[in-house]
């Protein structure tokens, strides 16, 4: 092969391979392009949907902590005995049994909110057993006599939640 077949056959290749080369970029913008609409578009017809299920999630959370907090919950579940231990395992059991209800919500809030709201709920159950423990109670009327007054002097631990999940709400306009 001589040099001037060579020459003529780089001249043709070249511009060949630049002309591939840019047609190729081209295609990869422009796939790329249309992959961003199509997730812009897929984003902004859910994005309705999804601050809808946040809303109601946490609703639900905080009708939860409303019926969790014990000035409602006492008022609420009378004693089935007069027995205190278990009057306390049965509003313990009534606590357990409305987290479990809503245990799929966390799905929908944040990390540090979920965080919250189980702290409240082990806190007011907390506070259930530590004023069975007192033994000046002896029954179950009595339990729940002496946990509403202690509420008038501190809050429960359900507000400071309800307080969190208002600023996260806010937060969402």
């Amino acid at each position: 092969m001589d040099t001037t077949r060579i020459i003529e056959l780089v001249s043709y290749t070249l511009p060949t391979l630049i002309m591939a080369f840019v047609a190729y970029n081209f295609f990869e913008l422009y796939t790329k392009n249309e992959n961003e609409k199509r997730k812009y578009l897929l984003q902004k017809d859910t994005k309705p949907d999804a601050l809808s299920l946040r809303l109601q999630a946490y609703e639900r959370m905080t009708l939860f902590l409303e019926r969790i907090n014990p000035s409602q919950l006492l008022v609420r579940i009378t004693p089935i005995s007069e027995n205190k231990i278990d009057y306390q395992n049965f509003v313990i059991a009534q606590i357990e049994q409305e987290f479990e209800h809503n245990l799929t919500q966390q799905i929908y809030i944040s990390d540090e909110c979920w965080s919250i709201i189980m702290t409240a709920k082990n806190a007011t159950i907390q506070t259930i057993l530590l004023a069975t423990q007192n033994e000046k109670i002896s029954d179950a009327n009595q339990l729940r006599e002496n946990m509403l007054k202690d509420l008038f002097d501190k809050p429960s631990p359900s507000n400071a939640a309800l307080l969190f999940i208002k600023n996260e709400v806010s937060q969402l306009w």
